[in-house]
């Protein structure tokens, strides 16, 4: 797991559209979805203290969470994922689930975990049996992805966030969500060793500064 760069930024509609401007005249389109948009969903896991959900919020320097992750309700390619931050880098571990094992989990029927062959997989039924890791919340989102080759550069603009509250419903795709309250758009930027000028000063917005929004945090709103 190579550790990443990350800013990430709250920002307005307008920004979106701005950043969204500057970004296609220098950078290509994400190669996924339609003219590099697609639809994200994701279910997160919490342990019974939401200890996931609290060092988010407290800004634990070096935490983990893990979700499980398809795109445009396509559910023959599932990733769970375990995504790390430490002293300002980020990690991303991910394995691909069919939607027969993931519907297993979502049942409670584990067995099949210890014997998949998949670390990461492995990991989460130790951590689903001692810390009690169950699916907590579905999010889902819009994201508009750009890429740049060189310092491996991804900028990602993410809105329309919604909640399941408290919906593990994953595989269905009119489980219903609704808005995380007034959540904002949010701007990503991830690099490896160094991030080009040009594309630090495309994604600059007067007032706008980095932040620890979490779009997992901003879906337990309601609880």
């Amino acid at each position: 797991m190579k550790p990443r760069h990350e800013w990430k930024h709250e920002i307005t509609a307008a920004d979106r559209l701005v950043l969204a401007s500057r970004l296609s005249a220098i950078a290509r389109r994400d190669v996924h979805g339609q003219n590099g948009r697609y639809e994200i969903r994701s279910l997160y896991f919490d342990d019974p203290q939401d200890t996931a959900l609290r060092e988010k919020i407290d800004g634990v320097a070096k935490r983990e969470k893990f979700r499980i992750r398809c795109y445009g309700g396509d559910a023959s390619y599932i990733c769970l994922e375990k995504k790390s931050k430490w002293d300002g880098l980020c990690g991303k571990r991910s394995v691909l689930l069919s939607a027969q094992e993931v519907q297993s989990l979502l049942d409670g029927e584990l067995d099949w975990m210890p014997d998949s062959g998949r670390p990461l997989v492995q990991e989460l039924y130790w951590k689903m049996k001692t810390n009690v890791l169950r699916p907590r919340t579905i999010v889902d989102y819009t994201r508009d992805a750009f890429v740049f080759s060189a310092g491996n550069v991804r900028v990602t603009l993410d809105y329309n966030i919604r909640t399941g509250l408290g919906s593990t419903d994953f595989l269905n795709s009119a489980a219903v969500t609704i808005p995380a309250g007034a959540a904002p758009s949010i701007l990503e930027v991830k690099w490896d060793e160094f991030l080009p000028d040009i594309i630090r000063e495309a994604v600059q917005l007067p007032g706008r500064h980095t932040s620890a929004f979490s779009k997992y945090a901003a879906c337990r709103i309601y609880g």
